[in-house]
């Protein structure tokens, strides 16, 4: 046997330690390739997608390229520390260091080969999948044809080729560090019960609390100057929760006589408190990348549904025209004719009504208040199906929108209801309700008051008109393409929802896309990052269960101890980024003061599922393998 078969076969004997490396591996090789192919597709040098959507794919590329390097620089750390008394019996056996040295790199660049080839052969696979859902999500006009990447396939090959080989030079540079003693007890030298710190316990839970409760309280503009203070403050305290708060609760636990000594409580608690001192900076590193994810992605799916809902609200009406200031009635009524036209001509129906609108010296202001006469507004709100409103003779009515302001900081309403409306007749009629209404979102704040009122208000100051045609079960793709239209032929005076929305989308998909694989690949490397170091220590797991099992441990109480400590090992990291995902979303929803209890429901609910997923898988190969060994 040559020494290069000897190397494939370790990486063979080793599989189920490699295999977790490998496809993770392949994974990040398969991403990367999917940014290559966006990258150079021919469709994109014709200018189908903007420059920057480009840029920020060339530099997510960048990023998960360089994260590659310290995902898979950890991960061989991992099958390192775990093989320490393989490479101590090989020594004895006459292997010199560096065969050892040279082992270890032959080994890495056959995984490091094989998970490029192979994350290269499922990307292609895939791509036309991937190309499908990007079409869709960069919302791009001409089809995303499936293409052979040959320089995709160039880039994406020679650059993991060269991540893999400075990968095995750095780890077989590592060897040469360890001393046989240390390699031949590697496994065995007791790291000793990890100690824990009351002060720094407490300073635990004080940081914590104290970055919660800041990022709940703040709200506006006080969240970006409070981002970088709480940050700093919630990491050092994740820190400290693995490292020494989870360990002083263990240990309150194992002091605790009739919760120590309940059934196999012993087993679990021991195992947890001789293990914490290693897992801790795992967890730490894990809980936030997984932050990072959930927050990532969930920020840019919130960010997202603000700008699109927050221009539905505004504007409840497919289309809406507001002349120019100045505008003659020849004018307006050409617009008028050209917007019927375009919408004619695409086929979308739709209802129409026109309102003048008067502004009136209620508060001795220049640019005065509009107040509407109910016919008026009632005509406006039966295109959105909104409720008619009949105010009684000298009743007055005030509209509010949420986001008005009118003067001094003040809501709209809470001035206008205090100021009473004077009529020709030296009347005076005061307001008597606040009520929200979607018609005419773009005014801060009106009067509503009855038609006979009206027409006793006397002259307004000055006057203007608005127009709304509000499209009734037609397909999205003929109202937006009439949007686009009407704005180009009557620019800056028509608002067209659907369409703006369109281009927010169009705008926005590259960087959600973007955003979504960046955050994939990092959860999906946290998840690796807890196999491994489950995996790692299963060969001690299993010399441990075998002896356990010849005082009486039943294979049902094996099954209780190892579920219990694979769920606390494997989901608390989690669980804690899931919390820290949750504050920072609240957080922003504190900043745009917008609710995106839904979207982060949405983002932190999937990640959970996913995990509880994979969660339940590894565990049915871990116990599996014990109960294996013990049988």
């Amino acid at each position: 046997m040559t020494f290069r078969q000897f190397a494939f076969n370790n990486v063979l004997r080793n599989k189920r330690l490699y295999i977790a490396y490998f496809l993770s591996s392949m994974f990040t090789v398969m991403v990367f390739f999917t940014f290559a192919i966006f990258a150079f597709h021919p469709a994109f040098s014709g200018g189908s997608i903007n420059e920057n959507a480009l840029f920020g794919m060339a530099v997510a590329g960048g990023i998960i390229y360089v994260f590659s390097f310290f995902f898979v620089l950890y991960s061989m750390s991992s099958f390192l520390q775990s093989r320490k008394k393989e490479f101590g019996l090989l020594m004895i056996q006459g292997a010199s260091s560096g065969q050892i040295r040279l082992m270890v790199f032959l080994e890495n660049i056959l995984i490091g080969f094989v998970a490029t080839v192979g994350g290269i052969l499922a990307g292609l696979v895939f791509a036309k999948a991937i190309l499908l859902i990007a079409e869709n999500v960069l919302i791009i006009n001409e089809s995303l044809n499936f293409y052979f990447p040959t320089l995709a396939i160039v880039v994406t090959f020679i650059s993991f080729i060269i991540l893999f080989f400075f990968i095995s030079v750095f780890v077989s540079f590592i060897l040469r560090t360890k001393k046989l003693i240390d390699l031949i007890k590697g496994d065995k030298k007791s790291k000793g019960e990890p100690k824990a710190s009351v002060i720094l316990a407490v300073l635990a839970a004080l940081l914590l609390i104290a970055g919660y409760g800041t990022a709940l309280y703040v709200k506006g503009v006080q969240v970006v100057f409070a981002l970088i203070p709480v940050i700093v403050v919630v990491t050092l305290g994740t820190y400290l929760l693995f490292t020494q708060l989870s360990v002083y609760i263990i240990r309150r636990l194992k002091n605790n006589k009739p919760i120590f000594w309940r059934k196999t409580n012993m087993l679990l608690f021991s195992d947890l408190s001789f293990r914490m001192k290693d897992n801790a900076r795992t967890f730490f590193m894990v809980a936030i990348i997984s932050t990072v994810a959930f927050s990532a992605i969930g920020t840019l799916y919130g960010f997202q549904s603000y700008l699109t809902t927050g221009v539905k609200q505004v504007n409840a009406y497919t289309y809406t025209y507001h002349p120019f200031l100045g505008d003659s009635e020849e004018v307006i009524s050409q617009d008028i004719r050209t917007i019927n036209s375009v919408l004619e001509e695409e086929n979308v129906e739709t209802k129409m009504e026109m309102m003048d609108l008067h502004y009136f010296d209620v508060m001795d202001d220049d640019s005065g208040i509009l107040i509407v006469k109910a016919s008026d507004y009632n005509r406006f709100a039966a295109l959105i199906g909104e409720k008619e409103i009949q105010p009684n003779k000298n009743e007055v009515i005030v509209v509010e929108q949420s986001s008005a302001i009118l003067m001094d900081g003040a809501k709209a309403s809470e001035t206008l209801i205090q100021t009473p409306i004077a009529l020709e007749n030296g009347q005076k009629v005061k307001p008597t309700q606040v009520i929200e209404s979607e018609v005419l979102t773009e005014i801060n704040g009106y009067y509503i008051v009855n038609d006979t009122i009206y027409d006793q208000l006397g002259n307004p100051i000055r006057s203007d008109m608005s127009a709304a045609w509000q499209a009734d079960n037609v397909e999205n793709d003929p109202i937006i393409e009439a949007g686009r239209k009407i704005e180009e032929q009557v620019p800056h005076k028509v608002f067209a929802v659907d369409y703006t929305i369109y281009e927010i989308n169009k705008a926005y998909g590259p960087i959600l896309f973007i955003g979504l694989f960046i955050g994939i690949v990092f959860f999906v490397s946290a998840g690796s990052f807890l196999y491994f170091r489950l995996f790692t220590d299963l060969d001690e797991d299993k010399r441990k269960f075998q002896a356990i099992a010849k005082i009486g441990l039943t294979q049902s109480e094996l099954k209780k101890v190892v579920n219990r400590q694979i769920a606390l090992l494997f989901l608390s990291p989690i669980v804690v980024a899931l919390v820290h995902g949750a504050v920072a979303l609240t957080a922003l929803s504190h900043l745009f003061n917008y609710d995106l209890t839904m979207e982060s429901s949405l983002v932190l609910g999937s990640f959970a599922v996913i995990q509880i997923i994979y969660f339940l898988i590894v565990r049915y190969f871990y116990v599996k393998q014990l109960k294996s060994a013990i049988s």
